[in-house]
């Protein structure tokens, strides 16, 4: 259950959990104060998630912490339950965090780390931008000296008007800097120093000896206390609503921490365990809502420095926590004076980062489908809900999709009754059915037969009536699902009431026991056989023994 702690390679881990820390740190620091929670939230965050998932996970160089997505839809969590229950609001919001981490634990149990990511890229193209979108639209009031309206984006949006008109111009002067820091420093200097970190110090010291302290508002004192433990607090009529929450921000850390396992592995040349990782994730999400921290998922910049710097193993995490432990409780003091507006541009460039940009440029050439998909869900993602956002565009998506793959394997169904060269025969196989006369029609299937071809394959049952023996060669067919497998069986049944002699070939034993289990036993055994020959050479006995065809043309 526990990672393997290999200590041939302590200095490299060392190094990569020291990095790390010094990333997390900034960073911790913006998403709590984003999410309204405070500091605290989000150094517990910090601490609590990458601790449990660095132990327990899957991915030994994983870095784990508050994220841009998950805070913003904690945002909305929060907000939500305050706004209807103030008093108990926070501790219900906490009580979601705790149930997405035993969403991601029963996901890990049940082996469901590979399916996570099975998503068409547009959508999660759409909603990861949507995100990128909110947390910069939630950062205009801070970045302009004001404190973020409520209602969320719709509030910011609906509230623009206002906030401009009282701009801080020594607070904006702050967040424009900071800005100019981040995405101005050289490479060079960002490989050996964060970013984040140099414009945090850098325009906090000049906010305090070269702006007017009273104008600036700043975190104020951050408690470093031991976390108290936030008992789950939740109504019976409140319950169903908490499980829809939990269950969303259960599979944003979900897909958030697979799509950055995978990131550590093309780093590292290795395979993450994803069922494991969802454990770990889920444990480090448990504890970090029972102590009041914001939730945590796999952060791909994190991660990146960490095995940058040389990590290999769960120790880089395990450093990185500790390392974050002693700064946050050695620096309580100087964290208190770091102005709000440096956090909201820090929380910006955060913002631009998790849009898609790949995607955004080659829109142009990619289909016009997938686009639609993408700007429709980004679009719903911050004007309307995440899960209606993801809902929308997956249904779209996969019924395009399936559209797709049954005009693809429509083509795979032919009905024919003389010989037609795209068909699989040997010679002594076609010589077979052309004997027949054009009273042998044969159905030729091949490759996966899902609900979407059952149309084409009803088009085709219309060609019955003209013949008297009917073979369904099933022989290079690799699935069928339920439906494809009542419209075979309803050909079959349609053909015995006519009168005509049924024969279907096959190879996989899981394709005859789909039909026969669907049929009740209205499907006899001897019809089925293992060999186009066998069923052509069944096919013109019957049309000897009914006359269709002389036995001397056979012989011919």
């Amino acid at each position: 259950m526990f990672n393997l702690f290999n200590k041939q390679n302590i200095r490299g881990d060392i190094l990569g959990g020291v990095t790390a820390a010094i990333v997390s740190l900034p960073l911790a620091l913006t998403f709590g104060v984003a999410s309204g929670l405070g500091p605290e939230a989000g150094l517990y965050g910090a601490l609590l998630v990458g601790l449990f998932a660095a132990i327990f996970g899957g991915t030994p160089t994983l870095i784990s912490e508050p994220t841009g997505p998950m805070t913003v839809i904690m945002t909305a969590v929060i907000a939500s339950f305050v706004a209807t229950d103030p008093e108990n609001g926070v501790a219900m919001a906490f009580t979601v965090v705790m149930m997405a981490g035993l969403f991601q634990i029963l996901f890990g149990a049940l082996k469901l780390g590979k399916y996570i990511t099975l998503m068409p890229y547009s959508v999660v193209s759409g909603f990861m931008s949507g995100i990128g979108c909110i947390l910069i639209i939630m950062q205009l009031a801070p970045a302009l000296g004001q404190a973020s309206p409520a209602g969320g984006v719709i509030g910011t949006l609906s509230n623009l008007p206002e906030i401009f008109a009282n701009v801080s111009l020594s607070e904006f002067s702050l967040f424009a800097a900071t800005l100019l820091l981040l995405f101005l420093t050289p490479n060079k200097i960002t490989r050996l120093i964060p970013a984040q970190l140099i414009a945090l110090v850098l325009i906090t010291v000049a906010s305090v000896y070269f702006i007017d302290g009273s104008s600036i508002r700043r975190i104020g004192e951050v408690s470093v206390s031991l976390p108290d433990i936030v008992m789950p607090t939740f109504t019976a009529s409140q319950w169903q609503r908490m499980v829809v929450e939990a269950l969303v921000l259960g599979m944003l850390g979900c897909i958030d921490s697979m799509l950055t396992s995978v990131v550590a592995d093309n780093l590292t040349r290795t395979e993450h365990k994803s069922n494991k990782e969802l454990v770990g994730q889920g444990l480090g999400n448990l504890m970090s809502g029972l102590f009041g921290g914001l939730p945590g998922a796999g952060a791909t910049m994190g991660t990146v420095v960490n095995i940058q710097a040389g990590a290999q193993t769960a120790w880089s995490g395990v450093t990185r926590v500790i390392v974050l432990a002693i700064g946050i409780f050695g620096a309580a003091s100087l964290i208190s004076v770091i102005p709000l507006a440096v956090l909201a541009g820090i929380a910006v460039k955060v913002g631009v980062n998790i849009l898609d940009w790949s995607f955004i440029k080659r829109a142009h050439r990619v289909s016009w489908q997938s686009t639609l998909i993408m700007y429709s869900v980004l679009t719903l993602t911050v004007l309307v809900d995440l899960m209606v956002a993801v809902g929308i565009g997956l249904f779209v998506a996969n019924i395009i999709i399936i559209e797709k793959l049954s005009r693809s394997q429509s083509q795979q169904i032919k009905a024919i009754s003389d010989m037609d060269d795209e068909l699989p025969l040997n010679k002594s196989e076609r010589e077979l059915l052309n004997q027949g006369k054009g009273k042998i029609l044969y159905f030729y299937l091949s490759g996966p037969m899902i609900f979407g071809v059952s149309k084409a394959l009803a088009r085709e049952r219309s060609s019955i009536e003209n013949h008297d023996s009917i073979i369904i060669d099933l022989s290079d067919v690799s699935l069928i699902d339920d439906t494809i497998s009542l419209s075979i069986e309803n050909m079959i049944l349609e053909s015995l009431d006519a009168n005509k002699q049924v024969c279907v070939i096959y190879q996989l034993e899981a394709n005859k026991s789909k039909l026969c289990g669907m049929s009740k036993g209205q499907l006899s055994e001897d019809m089925f056989v293992r060999s186009r020959e066998q069923a052509l050479l069944r096919a013109n006995e019957y049309l000897v023994q009914h006359g269709s065809v002389s036995e001397a043309s056979l012989q011919a």
